[in-house]
């Protein structure tokens, strides 16, 4: 079946670094606009960053510019996240989805979200 897998997760310290991979399998993933997103604690779900279906465009939420970067490996059907700098507020679980980019912002009609991989920035 078609599905996209995130993992990864664990828990770094503040400052540390972590990349996440998000395996696609059943399709091509080069044929869709991939997002990863996250959800802290009592905190409603937001997109992180997305990676373009066309020419690899990437976009980033305000709070990870700079620190977060996503591409593609169409060799392995994956999209990672590399994450450096982690602060304590990235503590959350990160699940990646087809997207879509609306006004710069990364969106996804996903539903069913899984377990995705948690990241823990603590000290």
């Amino acid at each position: 079946q078609e599905q996209l897998v995130e993992s990864g997760g664990g828990l770094v310290q503040p400052g540390g670094s972590l990349r996440l991979p998000c395996v696609a399998s059943g399709f091509r993933l080069e044929y869709y606009t991939i997002g990863w997103f996250r959800q802290a604690p009592g905190k409603e779900r937001e997109g992180v960053s997305c990676i373009s279906s066309t020419d690899d465009y990437t976009y980033y939420a305000d709070s990870v510019k700079g620190r977060f970067t996503i591409s593609r490996d169409y060799a392995k059907n994956t999209v990672w996240l590399q994450m450096k700098g982690l602060k304590v507020e990235d503590t959350a679980v990160y699940y990646c989805a087809t997207a879509d980019v609306v006004g710069g912002l990364c969106i996804t009609d996903k539903h069913d979200w899984g377990q995705g991989t948690r990241v823990t920035v603590s000290s």
